[in-house]
């Protein structure tokens, strides 16, 4: 992985746009649809915003000046599309400076490329392939469009909407993230996702005792996975999602890297059983060592 997945704050400063024509009309309409104010630099001089509503064109502002002698003291990222040769300079005084610099379709030139994106509200799915082929990234964000729940935005925003309040009656981490799965994965979040969110309010504001409600779940379980030939797209549904859900994932030689990297990253890897050229622990202590996380 040679590009880690960031999501970028657009309230902390403009973003600055270098280019003309439909490319650069493309990358305007992207970053004003997450609420960014641009300085745009259309390189043929026309800053054509009449396809904009009026909210999104007021966050426009025209700059007619050369981007390549502009202050760009308090920008927090650059954008060139269709800017040709002048994307260039732009890029390399971008990079002098230390802000970062995006030119379409030029990796090389770019210190962060645009992934495909799945906007659900407050839930946002990045997906890219290191600039290789946007072509795949479209095709595994339709696929991600057709799994989600229309509703998994509002899920996120109510979440959201009490984080503070459960926190300050949850400190223990470990207890809060069990509370938000029992909400998330129960009836509360199924309101929510059905559009009921009056009900979920209530059923929320009800629970008296969220550490009971925590607890509620039951005792741990330990939950054995075929890791098969090794080929993590062959593992079924209901082995990754306890991947996913495991706190701990215990694991022998036979268990390829590709299908560890399907695990939580927070959760503790612990490695077991026969090693090359190093005795076992036993059965009997992978028993005991799973009783214990469990």
């Amino acid at each position: 992985m040679r590009f880690l997945p960031v999501f970028l704050d657009l309230q902390a400063g403009p973003v600055v746009l270098v280019g003309q024509g439909e490319l650069a009309q493309a990358k305007l309409r992207l970053l004003l649809a997450a609420d960014a104010r641009v300085r745009w630099f259309a390189t043929d001089g026309r800053h054509d915003v009449s396809r904009l509503d009026a909210a999104a064109a007021s966050r426009v502002a025209f700059a007619d000046g050369d981007p390549l002698t502009a202050d760009l003291s308090n920008v927090i990222a650059i954008l060139c599309a269709g800017a040709g040769e002048t994307g260039h300079a732009v890029a390399a005084r971008a990079r002098a400076l230390g802000i970062p610099v995006n030119v379409m379709d030029e990796a090389a030139h770019s210190t962060f490329i645009f992934p495909a994106i799945v906007d659900r509200g407050d839930v946002v799915v990045a997906v890219g392939t290191g600039g290789a082929s946007p072509v795949v990234a479209r095709r595994v964000r339709e696929r991600i469009e057709a799994m989600l729940p229309a509703r998994i935005g509002d899920l996120a925003s109510f979440a959201g909407r009490w984080r503070d309040a459960i926190k300050s009656r949850l400190p223990d981490v470990a207890m809060r993230r069990l509370f938000w799965e029992r909400v998330i994965d129960g009836p509360i979040g199924a309101d929510v996702l059905a559009g009921r969110a009056s009900d979920a309010n209530r059923k929320l504001t009800s629970i008296h005792d969220p550490v009971a409600f925590a607890a509620s779940g039951g005792e741990g379980i330990v939950t054995l996975v075929g890791a098969g030939p090794g080929d993590p797209d062959l593992l079924t549904v209901k082995a990754l999602r306890a991947l996913q859900d495991a706190d701990v994932v215990f694991y022998d030689d036979l268990v390829s890297p590709e299908i560890l990297d399907r695990a939580r990253r927070d959760a503790a890897r612990v490695p077991v059983g026969r090693r090359v050229g190093k005795p076992g622990i036993g059965q009997d202590k992978i028993h005991r060592l799973l009783i214990e996380a469990a």
